[in-house]
């Protein structure tokens, strides 16, 4: 049997949602860091949380429902790179996105990690960033596997305010 037609109508309202967030095609630097200089906000380009040397945004193309990307405001595109003040914001960032997601969606998992460099499927390799994603057993529906689509029943506006609002108290990353 061939699946010749995929429709979900209302698919089109999420994808113009994303296509319209504004953020500059042109000027210096990463599209993390056009967006973050675009004056764009958090609720227009869906960041989550912001720290001193890091931030948390909601993946413009998600894998599932709630997946984070978190990075340092400065663009750098390997861990090296990285000061002394920024690796510990960024770990404890990523830790307190861990946290987000498991009160957001009650997860059976979650998934953190990173693409370093083109080559590792780093799709914005100038701009280091880990992705934190929850999952759930037998997630990967047919929808992946046969049609080669996710399917996504929450809007990039509606996870961000479950994660705002499930994000931990902040605390110090440096003290």
């Amino acid at each position: 049997m061939t699946l010749e037609r995929l429709w979900a109508g209302w698919r089109t309202a999420y994808v113009e949602s994303v296509a319209q967030a504004n953020v500059p095609k042109t000027g210096e630097g990463s599209i993390f860091t056009r967006l973050l200089a675009s004056g764009l906000s958090d609720d227009e380009v869906h960041i989550v949380w912001r720290g001193e040397l890091c931030f948390a945004i909601l993946n413009a193309y998600p894998y599932t429902n709630g997946h984070l990307l978190v990075m340092p405001y400065r663009e750098v595109a390997e861990l090296a790179e990285l000061t002394a003040a920024e690796h510990v914001e960024l770990w404890a960032t990523v830790t307190a996105a861990t946290v987000a997601i498991r009160a957001a969606y009650r997860p059976d998992g979650i998934n953190v990690g990173m693409n370093l460099g083109r080559a590792a499927g780093a799709g914005v390799p100038t701009h280091l960033h880990t992705h934190v994603m929850p999952r759930w057993a037998g997630d990967t529906n047919f929808m992946t596997s046969v049609a080669g689509a996710r399917v996504l029943p929450e809007s990039l506006p509606a996870s961000a305010s479950k994660l705002r609002a499930a994000w931990p108290v902040p605390s110090s990353p440096h003290g």
